[in-house]
Order: C-alpha cells, then sequence, then structure tokens
C-alpha cells in the first residue's frame, strides 16, 4: 500500500488534502505525534518512509523540510512558494504541453501558486501557440475567498469584527505578489503583469481575469474558444465553458468545494475577458497536489477528486 506524508496538516492546504485522501483504499497515510509535529527528527523519519510527502509548511519551513535526510527516498510535492521556480524542481501543472510527463518521473513537484493557476491557464496556450506575443504587458484581476489567505485570515473574516471585511479588499498593492515569477516564466512572458488580487467575504472560490484588447492577440473569439477548447480536451482537470451562470452574471464561488477549473471568453471583438474559475483549495492547491500526487503514482490523476 502506497504510504502519504503529510507535513504541515493542520492548515488549510493540508487539512483538505487529508480529507481527500482519508477514505482512499489504496492509501495510508502516516501520523507523527502532535507533540513532534514541529520536529525535525520524526518529521524526517516520517518522509523517510513514505513514497509520497507533501509539505504544507512556510517557505522557509518548506525549504528546510526538503533538506531533510528523509527527503531523499520520498517524492516530495511541495505546497509552498519556495520552489516553483527553482531548476532542480517540476512545476505541478500538468494540463500545459509537456508538464505531465515531467511531473510522471519527478520526485520533487512544486505545486502552483492559487491566483498562478488561474494566469497560466489563460495566459499559458497563447504564447504557446504564438497567438499572444511573449512580449506583452498584460493586466490581471483575481477574485478569491478569504480561505486562501491561511488560519488567520479565516478567524479574523469569521469573527466579523471589522467592518472593513464586509466588502472586497485589494491587496499586492505593490506589485510584488509572490506568485509573479511563476505566472511569467510559465508562460514565456518577459514581463509580469499588473496584477490586481482581491479577497472577499466567502469562503472559497477564485475567478481570474485577463482583459485583452482585440489587436492584442492574433485571432478573435470565436478562435479564441475553439483554441481552449482543444487544448483543454487533452485530459486533466480544466474544461472550456461556453456560457456565464445566466443574467449576464459570473460567480467567483460557483466551483467552491471541486477540484476542477472552467475557462471562459466573453467580450466582443475589440474588447476581450479572458477568464479562470475553480476553487482555490482545490485546483488551486490541494486538487491540484491530489492530481500531482496522482499522476506520480501512475493512477487515475481524477482519483479521489471532486470534479
Amino acid at each position: 500500500m502506497v504510504q502519504i506524508f503529510i507535513d504541515g496538516s493542520s492548515g488549510t492546504t493540508g487539512l483538505r488534502i487529508r480529507e481527500r485522501l482519508e477514505g482512499r483504499k489504496d492509501l495510508r497515510l502516516l501520523t507523527i505525534p502532535e507533540e513532534q509535529r514541529k520536529d525535525p527528527a520524526a518529521r524526517s523519519d516520517a518522509m523517510a518512509a513514505a513514497d509520497v510527502s507533501f509539505l504544507c509548511l512556510p517557505d522557509d519551513a518548506a525549504r528546510e523540510a526538503a533538506a531533510f535526510p528523509g527527503a531523499e527516498n520520498t517524492v516530495i510535492i511541495d505546497t509552498s512558494t519556495a520552489h516553483r521556480t527553482h531548476p532542480d524542481w517540476t512545476y505541478g501543472f500538468p494540463e500545459i504541453t509537456g508538464q505531465r510527463d515531467k511531473i510522471i518521473l519527478s520526485r520533487k513537484i512544486a505545486n502552483p501558486g492559487c491566483h498562478a493557476s488561474g494566469f497560466i491557464a489563460l495566459a499559458a496556450p497563447l504564447t504557446e501557440l504564438g497567438v499572444l506575443k511573449r512580449d506583452a504587458h498584460l493586466n490581471c484581476f483575481s477574485l478569491t475567498g478569504y480561505s486562501g489567505g491561511g488560519k488567520k485570515m479565516i478567524a479574523q473574516y469569521e469573527s466579523a469584527s471589522d467592518p472593513l471585511l464586509n466588502a472586497p479588499r485589494m491587496y499586492g498593492l505593490t506589485q510584488r505578489h509572490k506568485h509573479l515569477p511563476e505566472m511569467a516564466k510559465l508562460c514565456g512572458l518577459y514581463y509580469d503583469p499588473i496584477f490586481c488580487p482581491i479577497v472577499s467575504d466567502y469562503y472559497a472560490g477564485m475567478e481570474v481575469v485577463i482583459p485583452l484588447f482585440g489587436n492584442e492577440i492574433s485571432i478573435g473569439i470565436p478562435e479564441l474558444k475553439d483554441l481552449y477548447r482543444e487544448y483543454y480536451s487533452r485530459g486533466g482537470l480544466i474544461r472550456f465553458r461556453e456560457e456565464d451562470d445566466g443574467d449576464g452574471m459570473f460567480s467567483a464561488a460557483a466551483l467552491a468545494g471541486t477540484d476542477r477549473m472552467e475557462i471562459s471568453v466573453f467580450g466582443e471583438r475589440d474588447r476581450i475577458l479572458l477568464v479562470s474559475r475553480f476553487d482555490n483549495l482545490g485546483k488551486g492547491a490541494s486538487g491540484a497536489a491530489i492530481q500531482n500526487m496522482n499522476l506520480v503514482l501512475g493512477i487515475d490523476e481524477k482519483q479521489g477528486l471532486v470534479i
């Protein structure tokens, strides 16, 4: 039976991974006593005994764990930002051309960031196929539920003590958001996009939007739709969605609780909206990590996921 260790299983990403895996008969979850959950030796021993280890830790702690002696004996899937642009780690986004084969053969997988996943799913196919120039200066805004901020933010929102939390809040105002390097690298872009992430008063769900003028790409809306439909028909957790939710609306919370992503194209000839939506804890974190684990284990990548 496959042995799995989750280092940092008390955080939001680790908890969701545990929830998805607990009912599976093909896996066994390894645990360490609560009093040893921060003990490097105990964690290293658990990693050494595991076939796959998830690192659900802050960046510095993930770097430390990846250097444990036990890390040499396990496949590591790191959900932090620490290794996403590191040349020795494989970026865990299998829907992008060539990445699935790399993931299957890798022992060090960097799980994508939530905002980055939505951006890459929209922009990478266009730069890869030459529809969007790699020197494009893009804009992107992204709506997320507050669960993406971790335990501290969840407690802050659910205490409902601050009236400012009743409205959407922009952050990443310095344009140094930690997801920007992976967004540009995986899309082959020469420049980071202007990025506006927004957190709002709902638990889970994301909606990432890239607005474009028609003259920024080499094809029109019908061709764009066909491109995405074909690109994401090759397998994985991403599918093209043609229609809105009705009444001209498109909710960021529509896929909360799931592990899939939907891609859509709206607008008209001169002004276009590229939109991806998914659960920030699903395809934006835990669901993607489990998808990568399934690929490494040589089983159906959707196994144990909510599609």
